[in-house]
């Protein structure tokens, strides 16, 4: 029985294609591909000669039994997607499952993510992190899926086209309230750009500019639930946000939106305190 190898691709720059990915397609006895006109440009680009095969959402089920049975009578198969890992956002996720069922052993060779790489450049939490990928196309699904996370506290993740970008940031300041957001556009490529700002600004912003290229949005998650009863005990949760580094103003906000207590009357006395 041969294996299966998920092999992560560059997602912009092809000086970030590792030794390990180009020997694996090397090795393999074919290579299954999202779309194999632009596999095989990467393909040819390291000088790689292997059938490809094609495997998309559209023919999933039909392809990945055929890929299994020649995994199964012996072959190793490599799957890659257009850019980044397989199986991230991506319909390798059904092959992987397949050789799941029937036994066949499965291998990652690790390769850029533009999730992980835009969450690393995004100013906000890595501690906890919610990837979401593409929200939903039909309104119904999508307002389901946004409410449904609106009030995680882990940093949120979502990929975007450019002509659906607007419609997107309109969506998520209306669902989640005005948070920062880092947007990420065209990672490891010639015209990479992260815009660090909020979701009001962001909807602005665009508002007259023209989205280009592929976004990942890294949105701050919600405030966390606070106890605080009395105003006293809020102005304590504003004082230790503030001894870690957070400006006071933007300490108010934050605790302010968790408790409940005006942001305004926790800000004044905060500046009574530092006037003592």
């Amino acid at each position: 029985m041969g294996k299966l190898y998920l092999v992560g691709t560059p997602i912009g720059n092809l000086g970030d294609m590792t030794y390990r990915a180009v020997e694996t397609l090397k090795n393999a006895d074919f290579i299954c591909a999202e779309d194999t006109r632009v596999t095989a440009k990467l393909l040819n680009h390291f000088e790689i000669k292997k059938p490809l095969v094609s495997y998309h959402e559209h023919n999933a089920r039909q392809a990945g039994e055929g890929i299994c049975s020649r995994i199964l009578a012996g072959e190793d198969a490599a799957i890659v997607t257009d850019a980044g890992m397989p199986c991230i956002s991506d319909p390798g996720e059904q092959l992987v499952k397949l050789c799941a069922e029937k036994g066949i052993t499965v291998e990652v060779v690790p390769g850029p993510t533009a999730a992980m790489s835009a969450v690393a450049v995004s100013g906000l939490d890595t501690s906890r992190f919610q990837f979401e990928g593409f929200l939903p196309v039909p309104n119904k699904q999508r307002h389901l899926r946004l409410a449904a996370v609106k009030d995680s506290t882990a940093t949120l993740i979502f990929y975007e086209a450019p002509h659906k970008l607007r419609g997107t940031l309109d969506d998520l300041l209306s669902f989640l309230g005005d948070r920062k957001i880092s947007l990420c556009r065209e990672l490891t490529k010639l015209h990479e750009e992260v815009i660090r700002t909020t979701l009001s600004e962001a909807v602005l912003y665009y508002r007259d500019k023209e989205p280009r290229g592929e976004y990942v949005l890294v949105v701050q998650g919600a405030a966390e639930a606070s106890s605080a009863g009395t105003i006293e005990e809020a102005l304590e949760q504003v004082k230790a946000l503030v001894d870690k580094g957070m400006r006071g103003a933007d300490a108010c906000k934050q605790v302010a939106a968790a408790t409940g207590f005006s942001k305004g009357e926790l800000y004044n006395m905060l500046l009574d305190i530092n006037t003592v």
